[in-house]
């Protein structure tokens, strides 16, 4: 981890367009989750189409897993605050994701696979971000990689705010993954009670903050705890500032949006009704993945 002065200066802060409170819901084989980011934001948080968060000590919420499943279309980021994933997927890849650990996806023309949580010392939390591909790249050979904890990123601004960087940049310092069209930056922000960070940005890009414990300032607006904050895109604005009056876990996600169609159908996001009935048809004849 490196120590890096605080670099970027906001002049004009980002407001609080919607605070959202996250959808109690079952996914897979009944895991029970919190659907941060629903179906309705998908076009306001362009190019993103969900986030997920499971947080549970209990195994009965989240023992099925989520078994066999195809996704063609988009990339899928799985970030694990505490526990294990373990996941396999049919082109014979298996592998354990760990704590702190990341594995990112792009599903492209087609994956099936399964992921299964395991409890470490008692405790899973793990989010899963949904981030839409162009249309050009929904075709694309299917990647993915799993990254360890130390992979990811890490400084410590000079306020003591430590950020992890999962995507794109922050302070001079790059992230595991880039990505050319989308830019998407994924950050995972611990602020000290007192803590304040800045983050520039431009208005193009749609952004969010997700305080997963503690909760945060923006502006005169207060973030509670497990609350999505939606930006707004005011032209003027140059980036977004964050405060903690108590210790504070949240995450900063923001992305080009791609101005595209989305149709999504279950875990297949195309551009046309007819390249989702072509994604079901080659679900079901095998051809796939």
């Amino acid at each position: 981890m490196q120590t890096t002065p605080n670099l970027e200066i906001v002049h004009k802060p980002r407001p609080v367009e919607h605070l959202v409170t996250g959808e109690l819901t079952s996914d897979g084989a009944g895991v029970q989750l919190t659907r941060v980011l629903t179906h309705e934001w998908q076009h306001r948080l362009d190019p993103f189409l969900m986030l997920d968060a499971i947080t549970s000590n209990d195994p009965g919420d989240y023992f099925g897993g989520f078994p066999d499943h195809p996704h063609r279309g988009f990339e899928i980021a799985t970030y694990l605050i505490a526990g294990r994933m373990r996941h396999r997927d049919s082109a014979g890849n298996e592998g354990l994701l760990e704590s702190g650990g990341m594995q990112w996806m792009t599903a492209g023309r087609g994956v099936v696979h399964s992921e299964m949580p395991e409890q470490h010392e008692g405790r899973l939390e793990s989010f899963q971000l949904w981030l839409n591909l162009a249309a050009k790249d929904k075709m694309l050979v299917p990647w993915y990689r799993d990254f360890k904890s130390t992979e990811i990123p890490e400084f410590v601004t000079a306020e003591g705010v430590t950020v992890r960087v999962i995507a794109g940049a922050s302070h001079g310092v790059a992230g595991t993954i880039q990505r050319d069209i989308t830019q998407p930056l994924y950050l995972d922000l611990h602020l000290p009670a007192g803590g304040r960070f800045a983050q520039t940005l431009s208005s193009e890009f749609n952004a969010f903050v997700f305080p997963y414990r503690g909760e945060l300032s923006i502006g005169k607006k207060t973030v509670p705890a497990r609350h999505m904050a939606v930006f707004g895109n005011d032209a003027d604005c140059d980036g977004i500032v964050l405060q903690a009056s108590e210790p504070c876990r949240a995450l900063l996600i923001a992305g080009r949006p791609l101005h595209q169609p989305i149709v999504q159908h279950g875990p297949f996001v195309m551009n046309t009704q007819e390249e989702i009935n072509q994604a079901v048809s080659d679900f079901r004849s095998g051809r796939l993945a």
